[in-house]
């Protein structure tokens, strides 16, 4: 999470859109964090989109464009046919979504999308407890369901040695930021944010 996922499918959908391309954006039905019909990343950006809690419930309505972008596709039991169905059609396809849950499993069927794609770019966030490269994500909510749909309330973007730690606070991603690795040792980006600290 917070890898710019959303933001980069959007970009992705809307250079097809300059190129002439027609494009629809489908988003999880069950994601209700911003706005009906469009997906929002993060940052604020939107694009217009359509809801669906399976893929094949707007199986028609897809076949009139060229270029399908799906956000958060791990929630989607259905995305492996839906694509291959489409690929076979010549559309193109652009998914967005997370490989793995918060305990490092595999996320739905998106693992298997990567012998259908043509390229996959796997995108990183940063540490929000030390400034590393984050490739993980750490629940801040006790619940133990897949799938808990939500954004930095419910999540954090963590390093491998950040998902490590059992003491890291959930309530606040910068405290212990001098405890953040099993060395012992403080990274650099750990020292500058100390000196931002009140």
């Amino acid at each position: 999470m917070f890898s710019g996922k959303s933001c980069e499918l959007i970009r992705r959908i809307r250079r097809y859109q300059l190129s002439d391309f027609k494009c629809i954006l489908i988003r999880y039905a069950k994601d209700a964090r911003f706005t009906a019909e469009e997906v929002t990343t993060h940052n604020g950006k939107t694009f217009p989109a359509v809801l669906a809690l399976n893929l094949n419930d707007i199986y028609q309505t897809v076949q009139e464009y060229e270029v399908i972008g799906i956000d958060e596709g791990q929630f989607f039991p259905d995305i492996v046919e839906f694509c291959k169905d489409l690929l076979s059609k010549q559309k193109i396809i652009v998914v967005a979504g997370l490989d793995g849950t918060y305990e490092r499993t595999p996320f739905g069927e998106i693992l298997n999308l990567v012998p259908l794609a043509k390229t996959v770019d796997k995108l990183s966030a940063i540490c929000m407890s030390c400034g590393k490269k984050a490739s993980f994500t750490r629940r801040r909510t006790k619940s133990e369901e897949v799938e808990v749909i939500g954004g930095i309330d419910k999540y954090m973007a963590v390093c491998r040695e950040c998902y490590k730690l059992r003491f890291l606070k959930k309530s606040s991603p910068f405290k212990n930021m001098e405890l953040c690795h099993s060395n012992g040792a403080r990274s650099p980006m750990v020292e500058r944010r100390t000196l931002f600290t009140n």
